[in-house]
């Protein structure tokens, strides 16, 4: 098993979201393209113009990206791209492992880690008046008072 994502996988990542910034850009710049040129009338002359295909492109921009951070966080297998279990478990252990060390971390903090073999076991004894279960220590029935 794999600790480590691998250089190919985090350059598809970051890449990736590169892609989805820039798209996210260029479609917003039609919005600030238009406010600034607002009452212009040949923002609205017949045929393309960039103001049609920036947000389109940026649209696209945004899916590739999407899709390539997809891929690079978790891998072809892992991202669905390919179906082979044996390696979806492969590209997602970094990612299994990390959310099995963040359980690990929570369960250490509200001391449920022991195991029940590890606890001393604690004898009760019954009051015969009442039926308290009470401490082995006990010398009278925390219940009721009568002599155990």
């Amino acid at each position: 098993m794999t600790r480590e994502i691998s250089p190919n996988r985090k350059g598809a990542y970051y890449g990736g979201t590169a892609l989805v910034i820039f798209g996210v850009l260029l479609f917003a710049s039609t919005f600030v393209t238009f406010a600034a040129g607002f009452g212009d009338s040949h923002h609205f002359a017949p045929g393309p113009s960039s103001m049609m295909l920036r947000p389109l492109v940026g649209m696209g921009f945004i899916v590739v990206g999407g899709i390539l951070r997809s891929i690079g966080a978790r891998g072809l297998a892992g991202s669905g791209v390919l179906l082979d279990p044996s390696q979806a478990r492969k590209d997602l252990e970094p990612y299994t492992r990390m959310a099995g060390g963040m359980l690990q971390d929570a369960l250490e903090e509200t001391d449920l880690t022991k195991a029940k073999g590890d606890a001393e076991p604690v004898v009760m004894i019954k009051c015969r008046a009442c039926g308290k279960l009470n401490e082995e220590d006990s010398k009278f029935c925390q219940e009721c008072g009568k002599a155990l």
